[in-house]
């Protein structure tokens, strides 16, 4: 599980942030101004990058949060059962599943490469690469 700590504050919309036990990204982050005691708020709205759950978190601006370190990788298809593709990365030669999402459903084929990405300890394909 590779994270790193960032400050709230120095967030923006695109970011990736952990919630809930999550990966997630930022889609919306509002900032009320500083109170009578001196601490702004910040609200985040956040999508799960894995189940695409909607995440409200209102927390304070000086507050640190983990944001995860997402490894993108290659790998090609073996063989497709259903909605699932067994992939061979290409680096280690490892073999193991992917589902496949729906809008790469049309263009996922036995022996086209694909990227995925590793977040936390989930793998989850992202986009199929162009032919030479």
């Amino acid at each position: 599980m590779a994270t790193k700590i960032q400050s709230v504050g120095s967030l923006q919309k695109g970011s990736s942030i952990i919630l809930e036990g999550t990966a997630c990204r930022v889609v919306d982050i509002q900032v009320s101004r500083p109170g009578k005691h001196g601490h702004a708020k910040v609200r985040l709205t956040a999508v799960g990058l894995v189940d695409d759950k909607k995440r409200i978190v209102v927390m304070p601006g000086h507050d640190s949060v983990d944001v995860p370190i997402i490894e993108k990788k290659s790998a090609q298809v073996l063989s497709i059962q259903g909605n699932t593709a067994n992939v061979m990365d290409s680096e280690s030669y490892e073999t193991f599943d992917l589902r496949i999402p729906e809008e790469l459903k049309d263009e996922v084929a036995e022996g086209v490469n694909v990227m995925y990405w590793v977040i936390l300890n989930d793998k989850v394909m992202k986009q199929v690469k162009p032919q030479n």
